[in-house]
């Protein structure tokens, strides 16, 4: 199991630094002068010239890379501090540590001192939303999976169609319409201000529903399939033969062997709930992850879309790795792959 891990964990490794190569080529050679971008659309054209030498962007790209790396890995110091620019740009943790991501010409502040607030904000939602998407899911698609064809099954399977099929922004508009609009028992935004006369636990009750209806219609339709698959295997019918109870058939037999196949899916909506929930922070002006990558992309702000990025692609591999280590103690036989 060592030796599997390790090498899922190399893998993993490598993967990260080919995304953080091609994030930087695509934001090297997309339009416009990088200097340009980086020191954003205000910024003077003699700063613009010196930050062009500073950089080195008449060099070639890996080494252009390189010096990025050494940047963010805290082996050089940021350029961007430099005086000679006359920026201004200061960073309480000095010009050279790892983790130096730049600095942000939307919020005028170091990187690190605007995506970790936003990203606590996001993980906080999504952690909230994970807790319980997953057991309601998993409660939903077995009850469905054991009766494959009854009445109960068609109600689940319904349901979960069409809370899949409507739009986040859809299910949005509509539980504001009933609970701020019409009923008045909650906010229409969540600001996560607890100045604006509501408790900060009521700003989080809408975007968290529109999320786990939105993601839990898919996790049941995977977990239901699975059972329903497990529940007609021959092992199964042969316990029930034998006379076992059905509870000790689907706890003991049944639910661990259906658990294989969504269980890597259910990991993979951290993903989707970390960096996939722009439209639902947009509608509820939440302020978190996704909404601040939404807000640079459309300023610009070159830093923080490369910082935003990386995040994300490391929280996904980080998540695989889990998965993957998962699945091998849920199946046996690929510990020995």
């Amino acid at each position: 199991m060592g030796r599997f891990i390790f090498k899922r964990a190399a893998s993993l490794v490598l993967t990260l630094f080919a995304a953080s190569f091609l994030v930087f080529a695509v934001t090297e050679f997309s339009p416009s002068n990088v200097a340009r971008k980086t020191l954003g659309p205000f910024a003077l054209q003699s700063q613009v010239d010196i930050l062009y030498q500073k950089l080195g962007l008449h060099d070639p790209l890996a080494v252009r890379y390189s010096r990025w790396l050494g940047v963010l890995l805290g082996l050089k110091a940021d350029p961007l501090q430099d005086p000679a620019l006359g920026l201004q740009f200061k960073d309480p943790r000095g010009d050279k540590y790892f983790g130096n991501f730049g600095y942000s010409t939307l919020y005028k502040a170091p990187v690190n001192d605007v995506i970790w607030g936003r990203l606590k904000a996001t993980a906080a939602l999504a952690g909230i939303a994970f807790a319980l998407i997953v057991p309601l899911s998993l409660v939903l698609g077995v009850l469905a999976g054991m009766r494959e064809g009854s009445g109960l099954d068609r109600t689940i399977s319904i349901f979960g169609i069409v809370a899949t099929s409507v739009p986040e922004f859809a299910s949005g508009v509509f539980l504001v319409a009933l609970f701020v609009v019409g009923l008045g028992w909650l906010p229409g935004t969540s600001p996560l201000d607890a100045g604006s006369g509501w408790p900060i636990w009521t700003q989080m009750v809408l975007p968290v529903a529109v999320l786990v209806l939105y993601d839990s219609g898919y996790v049941v339709r995977m977990v239901r399939g699975s059972m329903a698959e497990v529940m007609n295997k021959p092992y199964i019918r042969t316990a029930i033969l034998k006379g076992l109870p059905m509870r000790e058939v689907v706890v003991r037999h049944a639910v661990r062997n259906a658990m294989i196949a969504p269980f890597t899916v259910i990991l993979l909506q951290i993903n989707f709930l970390i960096s996939g929930v722009v439209v639902t922070e947009m509608v509820f002006a939440y302020p978190g992850f996704g909404r601040m990558i939404l807000d640079a992309s459309l300023f610009g702000d070159i830093a923080l879309i490369e910082a935003a990025t990386l995040i994300a692609l490391t929280i996904a591999i980080l998540t695989q790795l889990v998965s993957d280590v998962g699945y091998a103690f849920l199946n046996p036989q690929i510990r020995l792959a």
